[in-house]
């Protein structure tokens, strides 16, 4: 290092910010030396996405990055908030892939709340861009090994890095919630996904996901019992979706008989109601009142009409 690098290193160790030293380093390929510093230091966070994260991205870097980070701190316990900052900040960017890259690094491991530590994000812009590429099924295959790898090392059956990290690494889910949550959660997706595909009834380019909340997963289970050839087709799989994810029923039913009486289906509307009548958990006054909303409904469509005798017909 010659002594001008040398002089510009003691003025901003003196004078200079922490940022300041760690964009110089980065400038200066010295990214192992902005890292140590960030961490010797426990800069914030900021500092961390605006120094070295960045920069990183702008070069192609951010595997270099990762493997350094995996140096200097093998277990991964002292620069954890810099990766869920690092994710946050990408899913904020929509830089999916990254994101993705850096989930895989962190070995997919999902942290207790939110999900920017997990790849649900990259899977949502995956499916909604193109909701019937091969590609989307393949991947719900991957994070479900993702996932069944998670659950053997949390069993004891991991080793070397991933068992301490699974010991160290942040904040996570039990076993039992990774089991429940979005184990079956990928695996129903994968049931939908399959289902509306074969149907062809995905025509839209922007497509409600289970990853989301209850008003989506209320939207997929209304798509997936009017998506079949008949109402009997999809609502096995719709109904499951309404008991797992413990939606009210009755706002699913309703919702797919208004849009059955718009279409003016009246058969799949007594498809639904003998098949709801058949779900074991339906009572008759459920029944009465699914009728009633769509009477209510094709009222309203009765009211639209613009002749008086017509609507007396």
């Amino acid at each position: 290092i010659n002594s001008f690098h040398q002089e510009c290193l003691y003025y901003l160790n003196t004078y200079g910010t922490h940022l300041a030293l760690i964009s110089f380093y980065m400038r200066h390929d010295g990214m192992k030396e902005a890292l140590t510093y960030l961490i010797n230091k426990d800069c914030p966070e900021e500092i961390f996405l605006e120094g070295v994260l960045q920069p990183s991205l702008e070069r192609g870097c951010l595997g270099m990055l990762q493997g350094i980070l995996e140096k200097l701190d093998p277990g991964l316990e002292s620069c954890s908030r810099y990766l869920m900052a690092s994710c946050q900040f990408l899913q904020r960017r929509a830089y999916y892939h990254s994101l993705y890259q850096l989930q895989q690094f962190m070995m997919f491991i999902p942290p207790a709340g939110g999900t920017a530590g997990t790849s649900l994000p990259f899977f949502v812009h995956v499916y909604q861009s193109d909701p019937e590429s091969d590609f989307v099924q393949r991947w719900l295959v991957r994070a479900k090994e993702h996932l069944k790898t998670y659950l053997q090392e949390q069993q004891g059956r991991g080793g070397g890095r991933r068992r301490s990290q699974v010991n160290s690494f942040r904040k996570m889910m039990s076993s039992s919630d990774v089991s429940r949550s979005h184990m079956n959660t990928i695996e129903l997706q994968l049931e939908v996904t399959r289902f509306l595909h074969r149907c062809e009834s995905s025509g839209s380019s922007s497509l409600p996901t289970l990853f989301g909340g209850s008003p989506m997963k209320v939207e997929v289970a209304c798509k997936v019992m009017l998506g079949g050839k008949n109402i009997e087709e999809g609502f096995g799989i719709a109904y499951r979706v309404i008991q797992d994810f413990q939606l009210e029923a009755q706002a699913v039913y309703v919702r797919a008989g208004q849009r059955l009486v718009r279409q003016k289906q009246y058969g799949s509307v007594r498809q639904l109601l003998k098949c709801v009548g058949e779900s074991g958990t339906a009572t008759k006054n459920d029944c009465d009142a699914l009728i009633l909303d769509c009477a209510k409904e094709l009222e309203s469509l009765i009211l639209e009409m613009k002749s008086a005798e017509n609507k007396v017909q």
